[in-house]
């Protein structure tokens, strides 16, 4: 039999419906690496059919980590996502370290990259310095999480708007690219050649970080209506789509832009789209990311006070962390908190190395996810409304290749990622701290 959700989480409003979530899955996923992170694949395998293999097999492998959050979602449909998935089929420890980097770090330095990232979009219409830059990050963090204080409504109809219209202007660059008389096979100096293991899995794991995201849908399940049932089709539907627009914009750059360009573009699709239609299209391009940045920023800054709330329901953070608006129904506290710490990583820059150094971690929590979902399908009592397809190929695939991205990193810049695990360990001590203090809770 399904859990019932929490008492607590039945004091949140209920507002989010298939189609919010789905946008929220795709929006956090489609943010502004799109528009620059193709270089980056290119760099590493060449040829049209090797490149457009890579972006193909990232959203597989997305696609088997939706499948393995679909099915740990149908089965604990708590306000949480991660966090309770890792706490209750691995250990408490497991899902507070995974909630210790995830404010420190994770997701308050994807809120931090984002919004530089709008800042600088703006700077493209009107002028503005390293400091104006950063005012105006700021100014949309606080804004985007004064619409989510609100009410998750607003946040997840702010969500569906900016993720449709997102959409929409990826169809029409897509149309302007198969109807421009330029968009032909571009010509390349360089033969294909295949790749080796080594550069192709660098391009996987540049091609999955582009893809990451998927699963912040979790972390909202208390404010999901029938969230066994919405929360797995959210997260299938989401996953294919954004594989979809992956495959055919890359597709396109790579019908426009020559191999060495391409590797050495700062800004592909306006680069792209500057080649077909002139400067102009540069403008139209900025736009759009600034719209990506917006439904980036939304969606994460709507999951992540989710994930603290639950943690402070458990006893391992400060109890205020808990505390839901009466009026507006919404994880307040938690929504100021990450709103100021992620405000200080952007004014004082901090989040570039904290970010950089850190957010390879994730997918080590996300293959250890994968690995408490084997460790409940042993057990009797386990009763999920959904099962992943294909078990246990398709979560195995997912283990493996996490696990990949993970010693990729450590391969490739060990100092850092020694770095970036300590960060993590050390909130170790900090968990014992708080489950000697906490009290026992029931769920």
């Amino acid at each position: 039999m399904t859990p019932a959700p929490s008492a607590p989480d039945r004091a949140l409003d209920r507002s989010i419906g298939l189609w919010q979530a789905a946008a929220l899955v795709a929006g956090i996923m489609i943010g502004a690496s799109i528009f620059v992170q193709p270089a980056e694949i290119a760099r590493h395998v060449r040829g049209v059919p090797a490149v457009l293999a890579v972006w193909l097999l990232c959203g597989l492998i997305s696609f088997c980590g939706a499948l393995v959050c679909a099915e740990l979602a149908s089965a604990f449909p708590r306000t949480g996502g991660v966090y309770v998935f890792l706490k209750e089929t691995l250990s408490p420890a497991v899902g507070f370290l995974w909630g210790w980097g995830m404010f420190w770090v994770m997701h308050s330095g994807i809120i931090a990259a984002s919004a530089v990232i709008f800042g600088r979009y703006v700077a493209y219409f009107t002028p503005l310095g390293d400091a104006g830059i950063r005012v105006v990050a700021v100014v949309a963090i606080l804004a985007i999480s004064l619409v989510n204080f609100f009410g998750v409504r607003q946040g997840g109809a702010l969500q569906a708007t900016v993720t449709g219209a997102k959409l929409l202007a990826i169809a029409v660059l897509l149309v302007l690219f198969l109807i421009s008389p330029g968009g032909h096979p571009a010509p390349s100096n360089e033969a294909a050649e295949l790749p080796g293991l080594r550069s192709f899995v660098l391009a996987l794991s540049a091609g999955l970080f582009t893809y990451g995201g998927w699963h912040m849908v979790t972390y909202s399940a208390g404010e999901t209506q029938d969230p066994e049932r919405t929360i797995p089709r959210a997260l299938m539907i989401g996953t294919l789509l954004v594989t979809v627009v992956y495959f055919a914009l890359n597709a396109a750059y790579m019908s426009v832009l020559p191999a060495d360009r391409l590797v050495s573009s700062t800004r592909v699709a306006a680069d792209a789209a500057s080649e077909l239609l002139g400067p102009r299209a540069a403008a139209a391009v900025s736009l759009l990311v600034l719209v990506s940045a917006v439904g980036v920023l939304n969606g994460v800054i709507l999951a992540g006070p989710r994930g603290y709330l639950a943690m402070a329901r458990d006893g391992l953070l400060f109890s205020w962390m808990a505390a839901v608006h009466p009026r507006y129904h919404t994880p307040h506290i938690a929504l100021i908190v990450q709103a100021i710490w992620a405000s200080v990583l952007v004014a004082t820059g901090t989040y570039r190395a904290l970010f950089t150094r850190v957010i390879y971690t994730e997918w080590l929590f996300f293959a250890l996810m994968a690995v408490g979902l084997f460790r409940m399908r042993r057990r009797a009592d386990y009763q999920p409304r959904y099962r992943v397809w294909g078990y246990p190929i398709v979560p195995l695939i997912f283990v493996l290749a996490s696990l990949a991205v993970v010693a990729n990193q450590i391969a490739a810049d060990p100092r850092e990622s020694a770095f970036g695990l300590l960060l993590i360990l050390i909130g170790w001590p900090v968990y014992h701290f708080w489950a000697r203090r906490r009290p026992t809770v029931d769920h």
